[in-house]
């Protein structure tokens, strides 16, 4: 059995795709990080990232080790839980934009609440900005977000994984040239909707909004029906869905951070708990948009 302090490093170190984020997050030094990832290669005997001094990148065998990695220390979880029995217990704000909800996050959530009994939570799902706004007034404990890598993280922020971001479309949707670009958008504010206007002005090329929606749900079936374009996380896009092309000369997007944000005021060991949980089990296929 590999050790679980070595597969958590090894996760922080994927999610991050930084030895220096990874070390930062789990409160250890960057030699100790590589150490771990050493003792972890050693340990399979399969080289599990590729890295050079600007990048680092998971092997495949890396790929494949991340999904074990998260059942591994669930069940290691479970174990503890069933014979240590969890002493956490109180009250907790948590918020979440409805893309996250689509993906592993729901059954994170679960696994936590079977092993952490005596936590109540109360769940708020609304769009980035707004829940970044109750994270800030107080209203919220904890807060899973969406944020720009160049905007400067909050001291309480946890980076929880890098994504792409990428234009989608319908199959056979058409993005002409010399026409402007139809966008389907949620209601301001929004992260996604300022990225895809912003991006399409410093490109100098003319835009349309087509739709205004609510949420992801909208953003897909406006997108589905052929009204226009979105801009997604590149793994929160559904396989029906494709990237536009590059025929059409449509900027290229930047990254996107997945952040758990905590309230000062936030109850510490049932906060620490569910960050902990989500930053265990928000492997690398798992992203937003």
């Amino acid at each position: 059995m590999y050790e679980p302090d070595l597969l958590r490093t090894f996760l922080a170190v994927a999610q991050s795709l930084s030895f220096t984020r990874a070390a930062a997050s789990l409160d250890l030094r960057q030699s100790t990080v590589s150490q771990h990832v050493r003792r972890l290669e050693d340990a399979v005997g399969r080289q599990l990232f590729v890295r050079d001094t600007r990048t680092v990148a998971l092997t495949a065998d890396g790929e494949a080790l991340a999904g074990y990695a998260v059942e591994i220390l669930a069940a290691h979880r479970r174990a503890e839980s069933h014979f240590n029995g969890s002493q956490v217990e109180g009250r907790l704000r948590f918020g979440v934009t409805d893309d996250l909800a689509l993906t592993a996050l729901p059954r994170i959530l679960r696994t936590f609440r079977q092993l952490n009994p005596r936590v109540d939570i109360e769940l708020t799902v609304l769009q980035n900005e707004l829940l970044l706004r109750r994270i800030e007034s107080g209203h919220l404990d904890v807060a899973f977000v969406k944020k720009s890598p160049d905007t400067p993280t909050l001291s309480i922020g946890q980076l929880v994984r890098r994504d792409r971001l990428v234009w989608v479309a319908a199959e056979g949707t058409r993005v002409e040239v010399d026409e402007p670009v139809p966008l389907v958008v949620y209601q301001a504010p929004s992260l996604s909707r300022s990225v895809a206007t912003q991006a399409l002005q410093d490109a100098g090329r003319p835009s349309r909004i087509t739709c205004t929606v609510r949420g992801v749900n909208g953003v897909l079936a406006a997108v589905r029906a052929g009204l226009g374009i979105a801009v997604m996380a590149k793994t929160l896009t559904p396989g029906d869905l494709v990237e536009v092309p590059a025929a059409s000369r449509l900027p290229k997007l930047p990254n996107l951070d997945l952040v758990l944000l905590t309230n000062p005021q936030a109850p510490a060991a049932p906060a620490a708990a569910l960050t902990s949980a989500i930053r265990a089990g928000a492997a690398p296929t798992v992203a937003a948009g």
